[in-house]
């Protein structure tokens, strides 16, 4: 049997295609970096970064990168109540402005085949985010959505964090 039959059936049968391909893989991480860069350049911090992360994430049912950019967001200062209601973010006022029009853009660039609402987020963005930003949050959210589907479909494990105690 070959090596990576052997892991896929280890996995249910899926191919852990990061490390299957990995020069394919290291690419997207290559430009995952040059994404940090420019969303750093364009004055996004890395909070808002974290939050189009996580809701990007949750769009696409990732529980993998929910998992990891939901630990990176508390490190960064984010909390437990605007992460905990995330996913119903235009129904609150905890987020600002500029984070609301962020999120929208992100939810477009995730789902583009609706045109309304893609015209309605970039009008959005266009009242709260300069030029920089605008490019900015969408390459962050087109590479959350690859990073997605990766892990997505090779059905990387979620595993406890180690530091977070078991509910009983």
């Amino acid at each position: 049997m070959h090596v990576a039959e052997t892991s896929a059936a280890k996995t249910g049968g899926r191919v852990f295609i990061d490390r299957q391909s990995p020069d394919a893989y290291h690419a997207l991480t290559a430009t995952a970096e040059a994404v940090k860069n420019t969303a750093a350049e364009a004055g996004l911090d890395r909070i808002l970064v974290e939050l189009i992360n996580i809701r990007v994430s949750q769009l696409n049912a990732c529980a993998y990168c929910l998992s990891l950019h939901t630990r990176r967001a508390l490190r960064a200062g984010e909390t437990t109540q605007r992460l905990g209601v995330l996913a119903a973010w235009r129904d609150t006022a905890l987020f600002t402005p500029r984070e609301r029009a962020a999120l929208a853009l992100s939810e477009a660039t995730t789902r583009p085949a609706d045109v309304g609402a893609q015209d309605a987020a970039y009008a959005e963005a266009r009242a709260a985010l300069s030029d920089d930003e605008i490019s900015a949050v969408i390459w962050v959210a087109i590479t959350m959505n690859a990073f997605n589907r990766v892990s997505v479909m090779s059905k990387h494990p979620v595993r406890r964090d180690p530091a977070v105690p078991p509910q009983e």
